[in-house]
């Protein structure tokens, strides 16, 4: 996973990713609830101080199992601080990731990439990756932020999931980001929103350039 290092958040600015306004604006559960179910198994990449992964780890209960994958060891301590001690430990593996692949070989129900892929030098590569990680139906959500990313950047993403061999089921809205749930090619998909990348519909609440 070779990360522009430039673009990265610092473990010494963790705290802007996980706080109450944040909460307010990308509420986890409202999020993640329409794709999550008790016993999966979830890879939340990229994951931060764990601002997703806490939730996950809830929604899966005690028979499901969230993997936590970041590149910086700083953002795992500090996942690993708020679950030490408490009913989620057992849930929640700590995963570091490495310079140019995720480097895992389980095989996961659904995939998080929230705010992640537009720090992603070699992106035909992680999502080959990620096709490799995920079970016959499982799914891929792709968030991408307002500002870093512009239209044209986002539909250029789409298209090396495409390549890669992902299929676009749909288009969820999520608060002033660019997003998508992605699918392996030949699996069953959903048309969505109005707005299309080549012959594939997808939606935005977020599209200006």
């Amino acid at each position: 996973m070779n990360e522009k290092k430039y673009r990265i958040c610092p473990v010494e600015r963790a705290g802007s990713l996980d706080n109450k306004l944040r909460r307010w604006v990308h509420n986890p559960r409202k999020i993640m609830k329409p794709y999550i179910e008790e016993g999966m198994t979830v890879l939340d990449l990229g994951c931060g101080p764990g601002f997703f992964t806490l939730e996950l780890a809830r929604m899966v209960s005690e028979s499901g199992r969230v993997i936590a994958a970041d590149l910086q060891e700083g953002m795992l301590q500090k996942l690993k601080g708020k679950i030490q001690g408490t009913g989620l430990e057992k849930r929640i593996s700590l995963h570091k990731s490495e310079e140019s692949r995720i480097g895992l070989t389980v095989q996961v129900d659904f995939i998080l990439a929230f705010y992640l892929v537009h720090e992603i030098q070699d992106q035909t590569g992680l999502f080959k990756e990620m096709l490799s990680l995920l079970k016959p139906n499982g799914q891929v959500l792709i968030v991408e932020p307002p500002i870093h990313v512009s239209k044209k950047a986002f539909e250029k993403t789409i298209g090396k999931a495409r390549d890669a061999g992902f299929t676009i089921a749909a288009g969820p809205k999520v608060f002033l980001s660019k997003a998508v749930i992605l699918k392996k090619t030949g699996i069953y998909s959903v048309q969505f929103g109005a707005a299309r990348l080549g012959n594939t519909p997808y939606n935005s609440t977020y599209i200006k350039s």
